[in-house]
């Protein structure tokens, strides 16, 4: 393996794991852990993605964003047998939500708590669904496992994060 290899995949890694370390972070912060923690594990896992994507267009794309539509589309192929290109825009999208998410954090460190919860389900969703393809589908080798269990992570932990966060309003209800 040599350095764009090991930068490009390291980078990505780091990246998913503080991420998936920032939203423990978060539910954490519910029940009296740090805020600061939360906002700084996931700013340096986004810079972390920023540097896995400065490292994948460098190392591999020639910074060419149609060389790494077609990279995308023949791992595409490889996987389902269907040559499309158009999942770089997703990755986009990923890193654009991740500096917005982290950008609102920093303005306004309780702002998430205020934002609509469909949105914040959404974004989730969207997160959740590329860790699962990068780490999961699109990986190989025993880095699978790692995946797997970073998505499971998220699971449980938003999954914990929303019973803690409806209880409060059924005990208000019941008043």
């Amino acid at each position: 393996m040599d350095i764009g290899e090991r930068l490009t995949r390291g980078t990505v890694w780091l990246a998913l794991s503080l991420y998936v370390a920032g939203q423990i972070a978060k539910a954490a912060r519910r029940t009296g852990g740090s805020e600061a923690s939360a906002r700084w594990l996931s700013s340096v896992g986004c810079v972390a993605f920023l540097a896995h994507i400065a490292s994948a267009f460098h190392f591999y794309h020639d910074w060419s964003h149609s060389a790494a539509s077609v990279a995308t589309a023949r791992q595409t192929a490889e996987l389902f047998g269907w040559r499309w290109g158009g999942g770089i825009y997703f990755n986009y999208l990923f890193a654009l939500l991740w500096i917005v998410d982290v950008a609102l954090d920093w303005a306004k460190p309780t702002g998430c708590q205020n934002r609509p919860r469909w949105s914040i389900w959404i974004v989730r969703s969207f997160f959740w669904f590329m860790i699962l393809n990068g780490a999961v589908v699109f990986a190989r080798g025993p880095v699978r496992g790692y995946g797997l269990i970073l998505c499971l992570t998220l699971v449980v932990c938003w999954w914990q994060n929303r019973k803690r966060n409806s209880a409060p309003q059924s005990q208000s209800q019941k008043a």
